[in-house]
């Protein structure tokens, strides 16, 4: 089929508006959903002519001339009745050249867009920075607008589908690929960079290695099965096939060990540790993120907290100065006066802190001292935040540590926006749920202080799982606060959300009504009708409980249709099982199992 050839007609006994109408589908045509179309019709007045160009958004079929359920019958099994089969399609219209807002004719001859009508419809040919974005069902790319994902029109992604379903994580990772390797980074291309938050399994910690099916280790079989399905989508796609390039892979330390090892058990080579020391805890006025919405949501808490986080973080900072008199690093651990039963002057562990918190909030109240640690809250409120801190203690006390030489200290710090890799993947899947808001508060504020001073070039881009999670509708707390900011003001500052939910209704309004681009997957019934989709279309909602794995319908400001797209197998491993090995290695490894 190609453009010139009409595959139907305006339909004339229903209504056509400039918005949306119908065609009568020639009888030795196809007509499906999602496919692009073109119109061209005279004006009435024959002074210039319009193209309407939209989307198929529901097709039928039925019999003309049979009135009766049963004339069926008459017509497939005994051919008694005369009927004809009449096939029709509606159009959402998505462009109209010139903006003219008069009706189609009926009896206009409709188009298949193809090529530069193609582009046209779906808007690619305005697109000032365009980025691959998936394979749509006629076999062509689909394009974002990259500055609508920057920050420069619009920014942030918000990704929903149910889980197990190649959706939230597979597509965000195909984007940031998509990303990556297009030419639309410019000069910022070396700079651009990503944190994914590894929240599931190690599969993450393998997308440095090219998956195995685009290398030669797999049967010929298999291999021409995946070759055909998806090099050539990467043909299509502009994009190479290579895993990511630059990678730096992260991960906590093992608890209860005397050495500091990666908690992970399928890779341990190029894998560093992340933690933090008590003095930066303090200084950074990070304490507030060891206390969960649930816990701020009650009494007086919130206040105390944050009166004692300010009064640690002016702790750390006398610290800081009189490291500095004495000219040596600023060490991890905080000098204080004595405290406790042992009379400790210093805090090196998570277990110092909270002892040294008691003795301030909970231990000679009449002390001038003690009574600015306390402030004006009742003792019962110190003793719910003491209770708070050890039930958290056992989780976050390897990840907090004053025992550590400034140097290894300097050596386990975190900073995406410094490091030389491109790509950052830390892993939280191991720690319990308060330790990973932990983790993930600290993280995102610290990358959002260091924006500020930064500017917005060049652009970072945070993959965050299970957002309901970490800024649900419902309750308050400090990393949802701090996601809300995100949202609203990271725009500005260059710091771009890809969030990803199972659920989109259950999302803080303000972080999902803030991204510009929406990616759907398969949806369960009741969440496909809430008015977080509203973006999609009715038979959009319908399609989205049994699209398939890979398959997605994506939104974007400048294209007023959702378009279904899918992407290709990815060239890197997601899992250890698909890395692809070389001649050379199988052989030391088949070398290291014999001297075993």
């Amino acid at each position: 089929m190609t453009s010139s050839e009409a595959i139907g007609y305006v339909l004339g006994t229903q209504e056509a508006t400039p918005l949306e109408f119908w065609i009568a589908v020639d009888s030795q045509k196809v007509l499906r959903l999602d496919d692009v179309i073109e119109v061209e019709t005279h004006r009435p007045d024959n002074n210039r002519k319009v193209h309407f160009y939209g989307v198929v958004d529901y097709v039928r079929t039925q019999y003309e001339g049979a009135q009766f359920d049963t004339d069926t019958l008459l017509v497939a099994k005994k051919g008694t009745l005369p009927v004809n089969i009449s096939y029709t399609a509606h159009v959402q219209v998505t462009r109209i050249e010139p903006e003219e807002y008069l009706p189609p004719q009926p009896g206009d001859p409709v188009k298949l867009a193809v090529d530069k009508q193609l582009a046209s419809a779906l808007y690619f040919d305005s697109m000032d920075t365009p980025i691959p974005a998936g394979i749509m069902n006629n076999g062509n790319a689909a394009y974002f607008n990259y500055s609508f994902i920057n920050g420069e029109k619009g920014a942030h992604v918000n990704i929903s589908g149910v889980s197990g379903v190649a959706t939230k994580t597979s597509y965000a990772l195909f984007l940031l690929y998509s990303i990556f390797n297009s030419p639309v980074l410019g000069s910022y291309k070396a700079n651009t960079k990503a944190l994914i938050f590894n929240v599931k399994g190690e599969d993450l910690f393998f997308l440095d290695k090219l998956n195995q099916i685009y290398g030669d280790s797999i049967s010929d079989q298999n291999k021409n099965k995946y070759e055909n399905l998806n090099k050539n989508k990467y043909e299509i796609l502009k994009l190479p096939i290579q895993p990511f390039k630059s990678t730096s892979f992260r991960a906590a330390p093992k608890k209860d060990s005397r050495t500091i090892d990666a908690d992970l058990e399928q890779r341990y080579e190029g894998i560093s540790v992340y933690l933090w020391s008590i003095r930066e805890l303090c200084r950074e006025r990070l304490f507030r993120f060891l206390f969960t919405g649930e816990d701020l949501d009650r009494g007086n808490l919130s206040y105390l907290v944050t009166t004692v986080e300010e009064r640690l973080a002016r702790l750390a900072e006398e610290n800081d100065d009189s490291d500095k008199k004495r000219r040596r690093k600023i060490q991890a651990h905080l000098e204080v006066e004595a405290f406790g039963e042992d009379s400790k002057t210093q805090i090196k562990t998570f277990r110092d802190l909270i002892d040294f918190l008691e003795d301030k909030l909970l231990n000679d109240e009449d002390r001038e001292e003690n009574r600015r640690w306390l402030g004006r809250n009742a003792s019962a409120t110190a003793e719910a935040m003491i209770r708070r801190l050890y039930g958290i203690s056992s989780e976050v006390s390897h990840l907090i540590r004053g025992d550590l030489s400034p140097d290894e200290v300097a050596k386990y710090q975190l900073n995406p926006l410094a490091s030389d890799a491109q790509l950052t993947v830390t892993d939280i899947h191991k720690l319990t749920a308060r330790a990973q808001k932990f983790v993930v508060g600290v993280l995102l504020q610290k990358l959002f202080f260091e924006k500020e001073k930064q500017g917005r070039e060049p652009v970072i881009f945070i993959v965050l799982d299970e957002l309901n999670k970490y800024a649900p509708r419902d309750g308050r707390s400090p990393i949802k606060d701090l996601l809300v900011d995100i949202a609203e003001r990271g725009r500005s500052l260059g710091i771009i959300l890809i969030g990803a939910q199972q659920t989109a209704s259950e999302v803080e309004r303000r972080v999902v009504g803030q991204a510009a681009i929406r990616v759907v997957g398969r949806l369960d019934s009741a969440e496909a009708e809430r008015p977080e989709y509203n973006f999609l279309t009715g038979s959009c909602r319908k399609r989205a409980l049994f699209l398939k794995s890979g398959t997605m319908f994506v939104h974007q400001p400048e294209v007023p249709a959702p378009i279904l797209v899918n992407f290709p197998f990815p060239t890197y491993a997601t899992r250890k099982e698909e890395v692809f090995l070389s001649p050379a290695e199988i052989a030391d490894i088949e070398a290291d199992f014999d001297r075993f």
